[in-house]
């Protein structure tokens, strides 16, 4: 189950300003601001929730964190320990497995592969664990089939889905709102792009909100995961503040 909690700072600084801190710091595959008339938006989302392009469907699931080290021995020490954490790998796979199914309810039969299983990806705060599934979108099915079947990603609820969402709610003490949702595109002809609403922070009254979190089994060590979503956070804590 993934389970997160919500950071609030209060802090003048404009939104735009941290986005652009962010670009350059901390680029992110899947980065936005948005303004709305009463909130904005700053993400540095390294993660794709869906992208369909032709009706080939891919998605790129993260579990798995470690920190980035402060030597280059202790990055690469740190970079291997995750390429070989039993139980990172194993929370990965759960989340392959319900992404799996979750595209097999609407993809042709026998295209739903996993692409690659546990591929190590380095960003300036963190290395994180991702893996790829792709798969080919049945004719029948249109874009709005594929959301319903996928939404929202696995890597942010756990598995069983249903069920992992019931504790969530039952467990946490805020409303995600955006975070955890996705953004992104949808064109006309149903290709898209869309991210995971996570490294993001709201602005609102002069106050960002940012919601953190990291996935919860029997063999999580408590302080580690709370360390672990700190982790997460730095890289955005560090541009607004």
């Amino acid at each position: 189950m993934n389970l997160t909690q919500r950071l609030m700072i209060e802090n003048k600084k404009a939104p735009l300003q941290v986005f652009s801190y962010l670009r350059k710091f901390n680029p992110a595959p899947f980065g936005a601001y948005l303004d709305f008339d009463n909130f904005e938006v700053v993400s540095a989302s390294p993660e794709r929730f869906i992208k369909m392009k032709d009706r080939l469907i891919e998605t790129r699931p993260i579990k798995g964190t470690r920190k980035r080290g402060a030597t280059v021995e202790e990055d690469l020490a740190l970079k291997n320990e995750l390429a070989n954490s039993e139980k990172d790998k194993s929370e990965l796979l759960m989340i392959v497995d319900l992404e799996r199914n979750d595209l097999n309810r609407i993809c042709e039969l026998k295209s739903v592969i996993v692409d690659e299983l546990f591929e190590v990806e380095t960003y300036s705060t963190v290395f994180h664990l991702v893996s790829t599934i792709r798969g080919k979108l049945k004719d029948e099915y249109s874009f709005v089939d594929l959301i319903k079947a996928t939404f929202p990603g696995g890597s942010i609820t756990g598995a069983p889905k249903i069920r992992a969402m019931e504790i969530i709610d039952e467990l946490e003490n805020s409303r995600r709102d955006l975070y955890t949702g996705s953004i992104g595109y949808i064109s006309f002809n149903g290709n898209c792009d869309l991210n995971i609403v996570i490294r993001t922070a709201i602005h609102k009254d002069g106050k960002y909100y940012l919601g953190v979190g990291g996935g919860i089994t029997c063999e999580s060590e408590l302080e580690f995961e709370y360390e672990e979503t700190l982790q997460k956070a730095k890289a955005i804590l560090e541009a607004i503040c």
